[in-house]
């Protein structure tokens, strides 16, 4: 009797288990990226980010070997507002989510340009700054999410080797006044950080290799 018993919670259990994943359905397939069609949708983007993402205008970041998933995700955010930028918005209000996935892993294939710190009587602070923080105020080592040497960790952080420092410092003083908000980390440790430190450690970040 016990046996029949539990062939019969065993064969419920099976036609349970087989409904749920029926009804769960199959898993959502995502598009590869398209690398020519991302080279060229890419092509609006020149004019400020150059032909192969290495922007030559220190205000413009450079895009070329970021993490993919980085730049869709602020593709996604320009779009939907959470990012404000006039510009930006306005030039990615035509692209899909497919414009999106190509362009990103099309600049991630484009290899980087190296840049270079400028200033030799603030370096030493910036790299301080970069590898170990300020302790006593508690602002994190920026290494700790970006990695040593900038390269970031996809999916997570953004790779920040080489950016220019002029672009390194205005996402900074936005994140510490409040203008950008899509990112509580950063708006946390910008908070705590004057003009004198975030110049000296965005000089360093250029510099990074």
């Amino acid at each position: 009797m016990k046996s029949i018993v539990s062939l019969l919670m065993s064969a419920t259990l099976s036609v349970f288990v087989a409904g749920t994943a029926m009804a769960a359905g199959p898993a959502p397939v995502v598009a590869k990226p398209d690398l020519a069609k991302g080279e060229a949708a890419f092509a609006m983007c020149v004019a400020c980010h150059a032909a192969d993402g290495n922007s030559t205008t220190p205000v413009n970041p450079k895009l070329s070997q970021q993490h993919p998933e980085y730049l869709m995700k602020q593709l996604h955010e320009f779009k939907s507002g959470k990012r404000a930028n006039a510009v930006m918005s306005g030039m990615v209000a035509g692209l899909s989510d497919d414009d999106m996935r190509n362009i990103s892993y099309w600049l991630a294939s484009k290899p980087a340009k190296p840049g270079f710190a400028k200033e030799k009587d603030t370096v030493a602070l910036g790299e301080r700054i970069y590898r170990g923080g300020i302790p006593d105020r508690q602002i994190a080592a920026c290494a700790s999410c970006h990695s040593p040497n900038g390269a970031g960790m996809p999916a997570q952080y953004p790779r920040m080797s080489g950016q220019h420092a002029d672009y390194t410092i205005s996402q900074l003083l936005q994140f510490r006044d409040g203008i950008r908000k899509n990112s509580i980390q950063m708006t946390q440790v910008a908070a705590k950080m004057n003009d004198r430190e975030i110049k000296a450690v965005s000089d360093y970040i250029a510099g990074l290799r």
